[in-house]
């Protein structure tokens, strides 16, 4: 006679039917897919990150933190990107959040009509609010970039959002309120991150630093020939304020604000209260002093074509030097590439932006397969949608 089963654990995810339907293609990473996704019954759009499980194993860690950080500060800030909802399959992850149609920071700015250095200080005003509000909870982002800063909606009015929080952590739960590992982009990471010798919240500074530098002129102030050069440059602050006539119209004011960013020393760089109380950030003439009239005069020249050409020129650039890379790897390859291929069936790539890797899709059970019904049968449901959510063991 066989023994009785034990009890189900009451803790246990619960399977239920899939609440979201998934739409277009919003963008792709080397292990996720974000999709556009309505939930089926309000019938509001958001956006789902869909992770595959298979390519985030040893990273899992970085999932976990994004959802404890967006848990964290989700609805706390108009320019956070809030969290809506999240979930698991066999096969991949969901994270459903808001939806930001207004498109990425510069790719917005280069579309307008003009861009003023008020216009800049209007949008760094807004990335310093948020930062603020993420370090007075004990969070550090350590990965903030243009590319990470996204409009709500088309709107000229419409909310700037921070967003990817995969690299970020809360400090508070650090053993040592220290971090050490290096992380970020390049461009954009402080020179302690790549001393290796700890790092806090005062790297996110650096990073609005070279954000500001850039939305002034369309080009970052470490650009270098080559990753080690640009490192280099990072760690001495190596940086000016050249070609003079791309500086032309940029105040005094803003040139003291991205110094006082990119200090070397961390702990003599602002604090991003510091930094909202500046005189550039406050646009408060009367406390700039003797720069008042100098930044009277820049508020009046149009920024946008010097910053337009500048940045046109420099993804054109960075394109061509991936270009060429990808050429010299393709043809170190060929050997063993032609050996590896030999019986293999060709596949011809469609035009426009490259094919998703097979590998690099969401599993299966992905959502593209109840857009007809809203529903996951069997082996398709989707575990977790209203249980204790658990993520690779550790509940959230």
């Amino acid at each position: 006679m066989a023994s009785p089963q034990p009890p189900a654990s009451k803790t246990a995810a619960q399977v239920q039917p899939c609440r979201y339907k998934t739409g277009k293609t919003l963008g792709a990473g080397s292990y996720s897919v974000v999709k556009e996704c309505v939930h089926i019954e309000s019938g509001r759009y958001y956006a789902a990150k869909v992770i595959n499980k298979r390519l985030m194993q040893g990273r899992e860690h970085m999932v976990r933190n994004e959802i404890a950080v967006l848990k964290k500060v989700s609805m706390g800030h108009r320019n956070i990107l809030t969290l809506v909802d999240y979930f698991e399959t066999m096969n991949n992850l969901y994270l459903v959040t808001d939806l930001a149609l207004g498109g990425e920071l510069f790719d917005r700015i280069c579309r307008k009509g003009s861009y003023f250095e008020s216009d800049a200080a209007d949008l760094v005003r807004a990335v310093l609010s948020a930062v603020a509000y993420l370090h007075d909870h004990g969070i550090v982002h350590r990965d903030l970039k243009p590319e990470n800063l996204l409009f709500r909606t088309p709107e000229d009015n419409a909310d700037l959002l921070i967003a990817d929080f995969g690299l970020s952590r809360i400090m508070d739960e650090e053993q040592f309120h220290v971090l050490t590992t290096t992380c970020g982009t390049p461009g954009y990471m402080a020179p302690e991150i790549f001393k290796k010798s700890g790092h806090g919240k005062p790297v996110d500074i650096w990073a609005i630093g070279v954000i500001t530098y850039f939305l002034l002129c369309g080009y970052t102030p470490f650009d270098r020939d080559s990753n080690l050069e640009e490192m280099q440059a990072i760690l001495e602050a190596d940086y000016d304020y050249k070609p003079a006539e791309y500086w032309r119209g940029v105040s005094d004011t803003a040139r003291t604000f991205i110094d006082r960013c990119l200090t070397v020393e961390p702990s003599r760089r602002m604090t991003a209260h510091e930094a909202l109380s500046h005189p550039w950030i406050k646009q408060d003439a009367t406390s700039a002093g003797a720069d008042a009239a100098s930044m009277e005069t820049t508020e009046k020249k149009d920024l946008l074509p010097t910053v337009r050409k500048n940045f046109n020129a420099r993804v054109k650039l960075h394109a061509a030097i991936d270009t060429i890379r990808a050429i010299n790897q393709l043809r170190a390859g060929q050997g063993a590439a032609g050996k590896l291929m030999d019986g293999a069936k060709s596949r011809e790539p469609g035009k426009g932006a490259p094919p998703i890797p097979a590998e690099a899709r969401p599993g299966p059970e992905q959502m593209e397969g109840v857009e007809g019904t809203g529903q996951l049968d069997g082996d398709q449901r989707m575990e977790g949608v209203e249980g204790t959510r658990q993520l690779d063991g550790v509940t959230l």
